[in-house]
């Protein structure tokens, strides 16, 4: 009724005249209750062009996001789409602020998305087209639409989206990435059904601020923290940190497995090479491309996790040609294009003139800029393919001496042996990592302790650490530029029925001028747990002292180590709080009362070459 949802005229900041491609201001009508199929209402706000304090009367398309995060802060972006010949619509979805029902994650959002579609294509105001937009969480309410079909839908731009969470990025490879920890503990208290008892609300907010003291206390365990007064939050969490096999529990955005169920529309994907979904970014564009007309478009950044408008980030800078600084610039384009019909720059030019778009890094002078950062750089370039068709997959071999080479041992045996205390995990330094709120460092860093680092306070290098294995290469006589999908091929074996294994790719700069120590730069990293060494979707257990081969998946990356820089790789059991420990005991996930210091082997002989693969890139590729 208009007596509950009353239009209300908003001040107009785009001072463009004419039609209604170009509103001089907008009208919102907030808090409409669309009903789902189910009965429960969610609350949806809509943005329409207006002239003269009216909306006008006219069927456009619909710029559509459903997020989790309160639907009021999409205003930005709403008077942007509003006053450029859009709809906009923003929906709370289930359970969360202004909308009815109990929240889960993401595994309601194919069906009320269908139903939120055919809502919006039953107004006046709709021409039946809806485009999605959103980061994250709502990134992966437009793959949980499009993998339900809704008709309505006609393209989306899934940034740093939500998918494929048995995979990695949530679920990885069977360790638990801390950051959904984190993520719970800080909205179970926000926007939450919980949420709505003040009192409540404290004690939420209380054991929120209380994170690092929850961290070493692990695990959490049903019902012995606040945690249950949010029951929904408590029992996706803890169910998620006892799912280790990459089953029905996270089959709600699994797209990698079902290409097949993506609604045949125009898609692009976009993320980053340090932002926490980039490994399925481009896992969604290798299978998406082979199923789907679409087309599908994929562009990878320098970025952190929402960052796409930033060039920099943590300890390094990439040059502010890196950044997209106009945010809704190059959405409002790919929208033109499949929305309007318009005929653009959409597989012309610029960041749409061919299918994958990506931010080689690495090809700055290393010297630092004026806030300290190390610059590194880099450059764009368009490609056809990805991975590149041109790509030399290559081994370098983890040496007896420590060394990193082309060159396959030749050792009849070689190993090299370190202990694993669950208790004195390896600190997290930087990496693909999103919701890191207090308890994470993002991105490109320093692998060095600190100040900044909360559980490595002293200014050591990692590599100083016993627990790590440092493999690399002498200084590189030219440029090596790789680029794609990165993978560490480990012999080892474990005194522990269950462990982990960890590998990190590092760019060495050597000792210079403005960085007389060197600086060790992150590129990648990744884990696997033993359990999961034979698949993801079944446990077994390790015979402690068998020798077994393990692959740990790194994120992908476009880096050139120049000449004089070494590459290098770190082996451990541990990169926490970015994964949960493995205690070694081969207790139930998350269920462990015991932890045990493992004693890890790695062998990188004849027989056994470990070793890195790495995506090689000829030097003679065009910019």
């Amino acid at each position: 009724m208009r007596t509950m949802h009353h239009w209300v005229l908003l001040i107009t900041l785009c001072l463009t005249s004419g039609a209604y491609s170009h509103a001089d201001d907008y009208v919102v009508e907030k808090d409409i209750m669309v009903p789902m199929r189910d009965g429960i209402r969610l609350a949806t706000d809509v943005y329409r062009p207006a002239k003269d304090g009216k909306p006008v009367d006219e069927a456009l398309p619909v710029i559509l996001s459903r997020l989790p995060y309160n639907k009021n802060g999409q205003v930005t972006a709403a008077k942007y789409f509003a006053t450029n010949g859009y709809v906009f619509v923003a929906q709370d979805t289930r359970g969360r602020y202004k909308s009815e029902g109990v929240w889960h994650m993401l595994s309601d959002d194919g069906p009320d998305g269908v139903d939120c579609a055919a809502w919006i294509g039953k107004q006046s105001w709709s021409n039946g087209k809806i485009g999605m937009i959103g980061t994250s969480y709502y990134g992966g309410t437009q793959h949980s639409m499009a993998l339900a079909g809704a008709p309505e839908l006609t393209t989306v731009i899934p940034v740093d989206a939500m998918s494929n969470m048995g995979r990695q990025s949530l679920r990885n490879a069977g360790a638990f990435e801390l950051r959904f920890w984190n993520w719970i503990f800080l909205n179970a208290g926000r926007g939450s059904r919980a949420s709505h008892d003040p009192g409540t609300v404290e004690v939420l907010k209380e054991m929120a601020d209380q994170r690092f003291a929850y961290l070493e206390n692990f695990p959490t365990r049903r019902g012995q923290t606040p945690l249950r007064l949010a029951p929904e939050y408590e029992d996706w969490l803890l169910t998620a940190m006892e799912s280790g096999p990459d089953d029905e529990f996270w089959s709600a955005v699994n797209i990698v497995e079902n290409p097949e169920k993506y609604k045949d529309i125009p898609v692009y994907l976009v993320s980053g090479w340090y932002d926490s979904w980039g490994g399925n970014n481009t896992a969604n564009f290798m299978a998406l491309s082979k199923t789907i007309k679409g087309p599908v478009f994929m562009i990878m950044g320098p970025w952190i996790h929402g960052q796409q408008a930033a060039y920099a980030h943590g300890d390094v800078t990439f040059g502010k040609d890196a950044a997209i600084a106009d945010q809704w610039a190059w959405r409002k384009e790919w929208y033109d294009r499949w929305l309007k019909g318009i005929d653009n720059s959409v597989g012309k030019s610029g960041l749409f003139k061919t299918p994958v778009r990506i931010f080689v890094m690495g090809t700055g002078d290393g010297t630092k800029d004026e806030k300290g950062r190390l610059k590194h750089g880099g450059y764009w370039r368009s490609e056809n393919d990805w991975p590149l068709a041109r790509t030399e997959y290559t081994d370098f071999y983890l040496q007896p001496d420590g060394n990193l080479s082309t060159a396959k041992p030749e050792e009849e045996k070689a190993v090299t042996q370190f202990q694993f205390d669950p208790k004195n995990p390896v600190p997290t330094i930087g990496g693909n990592i999103s919701s890191g709120n207090d308890i994470l460092l993002q991105g490109a860093r320093n692998q060095k302790g600190g100040p900044q680092v909360w559980n490595f306070k002293s200014p050591i290098p990692i590599s100083a650490r016993n627990d790590v294995l440092v493999f690399q290469s002498e200084p590189l006589e030219q440029d090596l530029e790789v680029t794609g999908e990165i993978e560490v091929k480990l012999y080892a074996s474990s005194s522990a029925v269950d462990t982990d294994f960890t590998a990190k790719l590092i760019d060495v700069y050597p000792p210079s001028k403005d960085w007389p120590a060197g600086f060790d730069l992150n590129i990648g990293d990744g884990i696997v747990r033993g359990r999961f060494r034979e698949s993801l979707k079944k446990e077994v257990l390790m015979n402690p002292g068998e020798t077994y081969e393990f692959t740990i998946k790194l994120y992908p990356t476009s880096n050139v180590f120049k000449k004089g820089h070494r590459i290098r790789v770190d082996i451990s059991s541990s990169n926490f709080p970015r994964f949960d420990v493995n205690p070694n005991t081969g207790e139930p996930l998350n269920r462990h009362r015991r932890t045990e210091v493992a004693t890890q082997t790695i062998f990188h002989d004849a027989s056994h070459p470990s070793r890195i693969i790495l995506p090689v890139i000829p030097i003679t590729s065009a910019k």
